[in-house]
């Protein structure tokens, strides 16, 4: 039974380091140094924790994190509005660190704008 204990705690410290190194939080993103672009979705994968994005910023491809899944749904922006191919408009701030990554504050689809913070 010790064993068990021990394991389930070794476990559940292993779950949390995982999430933790996953999660993209603002701290690592310069907010006083908005991009605010035109662009076309060369590739997107719609899943958790975030939606991922590959665009053209400039001269490169560059990997912008959206918002999770659920709260992008529930502000009304499906999997079927980004796609590759679509055209959008994107403000985000550029990673501190990592040259081609960025993490998105808003997008505009057709227009229309979601806030995704």
């Amino acid at each position: 039974m010790r064993y068990l204990k021990t394991f389930a705690l070794a476990l559940t410290v292993v779950s949390l380091a995982s999430f933790t190194v996953l999660h993209h939080g603002w701290a690592d993103y310069d907010q006083t140094k908005p991009a605010d672009f035109k662009t076309k979705i060369e590739e997107a994968v719609y899943e958790n924790p975030h939606v991922l994005a590959k665009v053209k910023y400039k001269k490169d491809v560059i990997t912008v994190f959206l918002a999770p899944t659920s709260r992008m749904t529930d502000r009304g922006l499906t999997a079927d509005m980004i796609t590759k191919g679509s055209d959008v408009r994107l403000v985000a701030y550029p990673h501190k660190t990592e040259k081609n990554e960025m993490r998105a504050e808003r997008i505009f689809v057709d227009g229309k704008k979601f806030e995704l913070r």
